[in-house]
C-alpha cells in the first residue's frame, strides 16, 4: 500500500457527473493517505464524441473540488502508436491472432444460438491459422479483427471491495483487442496505459468488473505487473435505479451553481458507499484522508439522497467562519451587496447562516436586508392575514413609534403587550410581523430580524404591508 499510484480516467463524451466524482476522490483519499500520486488520463479514443470543452469541465470540476493531479494530464489517443506496438507484439508472440469472421457470419451464428437457447460462443475458427492461409486471406481482401488467446484454466483476482473472484477462462471468448479498421478496443488500450503509466492500484466503478478479468489476460499476454483492483459500488437514485438526471443533478458544477461547497460535495460523496463504522457524518479533508478505508466501502449500491445532501451542507454552513461564506457568495455573485457596508453585510450572514443549507440560500435570504420596500407573494399575504393579524401589525408599527431604546429588551415587552392584548399566542404575533418585514414566512430569529432591519426600514415595511392587505 506505500507510495501507490492511482488514477482516475473519464471519457471527455460529457461532463464530469456524481459517480465519477465519487471515483476520483476515493482514488485521490487512498493516493493521499498513502504518500501515492494521484494521476488523471483523459480516454479520448471515441473522437466522434469526444470534445475539449469535456476535457475543460471536467479538470475545471476537479480543480474546484480540490483534487489536483500529481502530474501531467495524459490523452490516451496521443498512445495510439503504443497500442499498435502492443497489438504487433501479441501477434508475434502467439497471444494473439488475426480472426477473419465477418460481420454477417458472427450475427448468423448468433442469430442459431438464440434458437436453440445456447449461450452464444464465438468460434475459434481462425485461432491456429498457418501464415501461408492468413496470408492467402488478406491478399483475398478479407478483413480481420485481431483476437486475445484466451488460456485455459482460470483467472483469479483479490478485490479490495468484493474479495477474491474467479472467473472461469472457458466462459470468456477470446476477444477483440484490435478492431477492422486497426483501432485497439477499451479493455486492451487501459491496460497497456495502466502498465505505461506503473498503476499500482485500480479504483473504478464496479460496472467495470466484467471488464477486469478481460483486462488481467492482457496483462498476463503482455507479461506486465497487475495491478491491485478495487470495484466501488453503484450509486442509485430515490427509486433503486441508476442514478440520472431525474433524480438529481447529476453534473458536478451544478452542485457548485446551486451554491453547494466543495467541501460539502466532498463529504457527501465519500460517505456514498463507505461506511466509517461510527456515527460521524461531517468530515473535513484531513479526517477523510485519515479515517478512509477500502474495507469500510461497501458491496451494495449507494443510494443518492439530496435530504441528505443538504443536512450536511447545512452542518458545514453553520461551521464557517461569515468571512469564509461571504467569500463563497462573491465567487458565485461578485455584485453581491454592492453599496452595503462590511460590516452590515457580515452581520446579515451571521444572522442567517445558521438557517441555511446553501450558499444561494444565504444569498437569497440577504436580499431582504439590501432594500426597503419587499415583493410580497400575494397568496402569502392572504394566508397570512385577516382582521385580527391586521390588528396586530397596526399596534406593533405604532409601539415601534413609542420605542426610545431600540434593544431586544424593548422588542421582547411589545410581544408580550401583543399577544395580552389581543389574546393570542406567540406564534400568532410572530407570523404576521415576520411576513411583513422579510416577506417569507421562515427565517431568522425575529428580533435578530428586527434590531438589524432598524426602525426606519421596519416602519417602511409595515405600511407598505397594509396598503397591500387592506
Amino acid at each position: 500500500m506505500k507510495n501507490p499510484r492511482v488514477r482516475f480516467a473519464p471519457s471527455p463524451t460529457g461532463y464530469l457527473h456524481i459517480g465519477g466524482a465519487r471515483t476520483a476522490l476515493f482514488n485521490w483519499l487512498f493516493a493521499k493517505q498513502n504518500n501515492g500520486k494521484f494521476l488523471l488520463r483523459i480516454e479520448d479514443t471515441d473522437l466522434e464524441r469526444s470534445k475539449d470543452e469535456y476535457i475543460d469541465q471536467i479538470t475545471d470540476a476537479l480543480k474546484w473540488l480540490g483534487l489536483n493531479w500529481d502530474e501531467d494530464i495524459v490523452l490516451q489517443s496521443k498512445n495510439n502508436d503504443r497500442h499498435q506496438e502492443m497489438v504487433a507484439k501479441m501477434l508475434k508472440d502467439g497471444t494473439a491472432y488475426k480472426c477473419f469472421l465477418q460481420k454477417e457470419e458472427l450475427d448468423n451464428l448468433r442469430k442459431e444460438s438464440e434458437q436453440r437457447k445456447e449461450i452464444f460462443r464465438v468460434p475459434q475458427t481462425f485461432r491456429n491459422l498457418s501464415p501461408e492461409k492468413e496470408k492467402a486471406l488478406i491478399e483475398e481482401g478479407k478483413s480481420f479483427t485481431v483476437r486475445l488467446k484466451v488460456p485455459k484454466g482460470e483467472t483469479e483476482f483479490n478485490d479490495l471491495v468484493y474479495g477474491s473472484i474467479k472467473v472461469q477462462n472457458k466462459d470468456l471468448d477470446d476477444f477483440i483487442i484490435a478492431r477492422s479498421d486497426g483501432s485497439p478496443t477499451y479493455n486492451f488500450v487501459v491496460a497497456v496505459d495502466d502498465a505505461d503509466m506503473k498503476i499500482s492500484h485500480v479504483i473504478r466503478g464496479d460496472d467495470h468488473l466484467a471488464n477486469t478479468p478481460k483486462q488481467i489476460l492482457v496483462y498476463k499476454a503482455l507479461e506486465l505487473d497487475v495491478p491491485i483492483f478495487a470495484h466501488l459500488p453503484m450509486i442509485l437514485g430515490s427509486d433503486k435505479k441508476r442514478l440520472s438526471k431525474r433524480h438529481a443533478a447529476t453534473n458536478v458544477q451544478e452542485y457548485k451553481e446551486k451554491g453547494f461547497t466543495s467541501k460539502v460535495i466532498l463529504n457527501y460523496l465519500s460517505l456514498l458507499g463507505w461506511n466509517p463504522d461510527s456515527d460521524k457524518e461531517i468530515f473535513d479533508e484531513n479526517e477523510l484522508i485519515n479515517s478512509f478505508q477500502f474495507k469500510q466501502v461497501q458491496k451494495k449500491s449507494a443510494v443518492f439522497d439530496e435530504k441528505k445532501l443538504l443536512w450536511i451542507s447545512q452542518q458545514h454552513l453553520s461551521e464557517m467562519s461569515v468571512r469564509d461564506l461571504m467569500n463563497e457568495i462573491y465567487a458565485l455573485n461578485s455584485g453581491w451587496g454592492d453599496g452595503l457596508e462590511w460590516e452590515y453585510l457580515k452581520e446579515v450572514v451571521k444572522l442567517i447562516k445558521d438557517r441555511s443549507k446553501t450558499i444561494t440560500e444565504i444569498a437569497s435570504m440577504s436580499e431582504i436586508f439590501f432594500t426597503d420596500k419587499l415583493d410580497y407573494d400575494s397568496d402569502l399575504l392572504s394566508k397570512t392575514y385577516n382582521d385580527k393579524s391586521i390588528a396586530i401589525i397596526k399596534d406593533f408599527k405604532s409601539a415601534l413609534t413609542s420605542i426610545e431604546n431600540w434593544s431586544r429588551v424593548e422588542l421582547e415587552n411589545i410581544f408580550e403587550n401583543l399577544m395580552e392584548q389581543h389574546d393570542v399566542a406567540i406564534g400568532q404575533v410572530m407570523k404576521p410581523i415576520r411576513v411583513a418585514l422579510s416577506g417569507i414566512p421562515f427565517g431568522p430569529g425575529i428580533f435578530d430580524l428586527i434590531l438589524l432591519l432598524g426602525k426606519d426600514i421596519c416602519q417602511i415595511r409595515l405600511r407598505h404591508t397594509l396598503s397591500e392587505v387592506e
